[in-house]
């Protein structure tokens, strides 16, 4: 798992994250419509479901916005690894071209000195 890629492992991670919360969520829910099952009165059974409903809607809007927090953070990940890669190989390319432009000009000068010593002797 050392080569995987971490943008690949944080979207992992948050399923599985989000797969216990939604249990969680789940569980919850099922425990308040117990408790409306149990209730005495009309009013505490009513209560109880809707806490239940609520339980569910706010549940699956905080794993949504997990899953949503998790994608955004791997997709950034990936992007700046990219922008890491493009900017070595931007500092390779400009550091190859440096030595062949010197050699270009020391060639370019020993040229000249030849040239020179040829017009004179």
């Amino acid at each position: 798992m050392a080569d995987a890629d971490l943008d690949a492992l944080i979207r992992q991670l948050a399923k599985q994250q989000n797969k216990a919360l939604t249990a969680a969520v789940k569980k919850r829910r099922d425990r308040a419509i117990a408790l409306a099952a149990k209730a005495k009165d009309a009013e505490s059974k009513q209560r109880q479901r809707q806490l239940a409903k609520d339980i569910l809607e706010i549940g699956t809007a905080t794993v949504k916005r997990l899953q949503m927090s998790a994608d955004n953070a791997a997709y950034s990940y990936a992007r700046s690894v990219r922008q890491a890669i493009d900017a070595a190989a931007a500092k390779k390319a400009v550091a190859s071209a440096k030595p062949a432009k010197k050699t270009a000009k020391k060639a370019s000068k020993k040229e000249a000195k030849k040239a020179t010593r040829k017009a004179k002797g």
